[in-house]
């Protein structure tokens, strides 16, 4: 049996669900996407998508293209991403680094942080040839215990605030090889803190297979992990290249918070 979808929360402004469908839409669609098509997409009255529209357009979350006879998204939305990187403290200087780690191991990298209380992909470098795996995007907070940068944040923890971030995630099985017992995954953590590097193999996702070490600061305390993916055939025959590339990603992005 599907799990029963989550019941929304109360009070939610319905004017503002649609506003968010709609410049959803537009990012969906791309320039010059018309109202009409954006009603057809939305299930929205053309009057509504109208207003809704000309309300994003004044905002400056959307434009109107007069020679597209469309509309297109705006140029305050940058300002929005800009302020969610630094939030996130990822600094240009790491998100270059990240893409040249990315175009030197040939494979997908991600950086991810600890954001209150939770574990999130804040940055993310790959390419038609070396493609992120899916669903490991910019926002991903979710499987900590089966993923290799989720185990390095994990294994710097304190054992109390581990507990506490695990009794609320949980251990779910994505795969076969997924860990789901508390007392396999704090062995699998202490080896992580032991050699300064986490692996997973087909554990979050069947066919991949990732790596992650530690990013710190001058004080030695992990401030993030920097991971990278593969998939499994391509992971048995780089495995030590990768390592020592990581190893390697984890000292240069250590630098920078130095």
């Amino acid at each position: 049996m599907p799990d029963a979808q989550p019941k929304p929360p109360s009070g939610l402004i319905g004017s503002v669900q649609r506003a968010l469908r709609v410049l959803e839409t537009v990012a969906d669609g791309g320039d010059g996407i018309t109202a009409k098509a954006v009603a057809r997409r939305t299930g929205f009255k053309l009057s509504t998508t109208y207003h809704l529209l000309n309300t994003l357009v004044h905002e400056g979350y959307l434009v109107r293209l007069a020679n597209a006879r469309g509309f297109g998204l705006g140029y305050k939305l940058p300002e929005l991403h800009d302020s969610l990187k630094a939030q996130l403290s990822v600094t240009p200087e790491i998100a270059y680094t990240l893409r040249d780690l990315h175009i030197r191991a040939q494979a997908a990298m991600y950086y991810a942080v600890v954001r209150d209380d939770e574990l999130v992909v804040a940055e993310v470098a790959d390419s038609p040839e070396h493609r992120k795996a899916e669903p490991l995007d910019l926002g991903f907070d979710r499987s900590a215990h089966a993923t290799s940068f989720g185990k390095v944040l994990l294994a710097a923890m304190s054992p109390a605030a581990r507990r506490h971030y695990l009794a609320g995630a949980g251990l779910a099985r994505l795969t076969n090889r997924t860990i789901t017992r508390l007392e396999d995954l704090d062995r699998e953590l202490a080896l992580v803190r032991k050699t300064g590097i986490a692996a997973e193999i087909e554990e979050f996702q069947p066919g991949l297979a990732c790596l992650a070490t530690p990013v710190r600061d001058a004080e030695g305390r992990t401030k993030a992990a920097v991971a990278l993916s593969v998939p499994v055939k391509e992971f048995a025959k780089r495995r030590r290249q990768l390592e020592t590339l990581i190893r390697n990603g984890g000292e240069e992005l250590s630098r920078l918070h130095s």
